[in-house]
């Protein structure tokens, strides 16, 4: 009997260690990156409204033209160095890439297949991309956040995510830029990157959960910054900017909605004029 009871005990704990290995495994706690859709989440930057920000996509960042908490700045333009000098004065670091477009400037130029470049988009050596073409164009922009987050990017912009509203030479739908969307979202996530959802105005009710803060411009010409009160209800920051509108013209209602604007060139170099 005794030696019976010390069985059943021995085999009590065996499986109490057991069952505490696979609820800690089940945690999400531990490394590997993407082995759980929530573990990046949970250590992903959240900017709360009203955060003021630096943009400048013009060159190498100045990382002394303004004293704010945040800046961003283009990933292929500045590295890990750049990113590092940020931090170390308590700056957060957005990382600007274009997942919309091809750009003949940019050193992986030659990973995108032709099948997928579609019309040019306005901007001088850009081409819209088919973003049907989810296997293809997945790795590449997989390996561009892999940059990013390996020169210490805290946040990814994604650019030109509103392609299916404009004329690309493919016949996009808006469930088509959803998909696109929100696979962008999934790929920053999984290596621990915060992400925006760049201008898309009439997607942000079905996107605002699967992005942790917003980038636009214009609204105010335009006279459409109440439609992103969905992300600064949930908590989340606009990083908004104007070109052409005087600031006295739209900072009260900004600050009003709790948007972090300021007016910018249009080449967006350093000088910035905040509200």
């Amino acid at each position: 009997m005794i030696h019976g009871a010390r069985t059943w005990a021995t085999l009590l704990i065996v499986l109490a260690v057991s069952v505490t290995t696979v609820l800690t495994g089940c945690s999400g706690t531990g490394g590997g990156r993407g082995t759980s859709s929530d573990a990046p989440r949970q250590r992903l930057w959240q900017p709360r409204p009203g955060l003021a920000w630096q943009w400048q996509l013009d060159g190498k960042v100045d990382a002394d033209s303004a004293d704010v908490p945040v800046y961003d700045i283009d990933g292929f333009e500045n590295t890990a160095a750049d990113v590092a000098r940020l931090h170390r004065a308590g700056r957060k670091v957005i990382c600007y890439i274009n997942v919309g477009a091809w750009e003949d400037y940019r050193p992986d130029k030659d990973a995108f297949p032709r099948s997928v470049l579609g019309g040019p988009n306005g901007w001088q050596g850009e081409r819209w991309l088919d973003i049907r073409r989810i296997s293809l164009l997945r790795p590449i922009m997989e390996r561009r956040f892999d940059m990013c987050g390996k020169k210490g990017f805290d946040a990814v912009e994604p650019d030109l995510v509103e392609g299916y509203a404009d004329d690309t030479g493919f016949p996009l739908t808006a469930r088509d830029q959803l998909t696109y969307n929100r696979m962008i979202a999934d790929i920053a996530h999984d290596r621990g990157l915060a992400v925006g959802l760049k201008n898309d105005l009439p997607q942000i009710p079905q996107l605002v959960h699967a992005f942790d803060f917003a980038v636009n411009e214009q609204c105010a010409q335009y006279h459409e910054c109440a439609r992103l009160t969905p992300f600064v209800k949930g908590g989340k920051a606009v990083f908004h900017v104007e070109y052409t509108e005087p600031t006295h013209r739209f900072c009260p209602e900004s600050r009003r909605l709790g948007l972090s604007s300021m007016r910018k060139g249009w080449e967006l170099g350093a000088w910035r004029r905040a509200c």
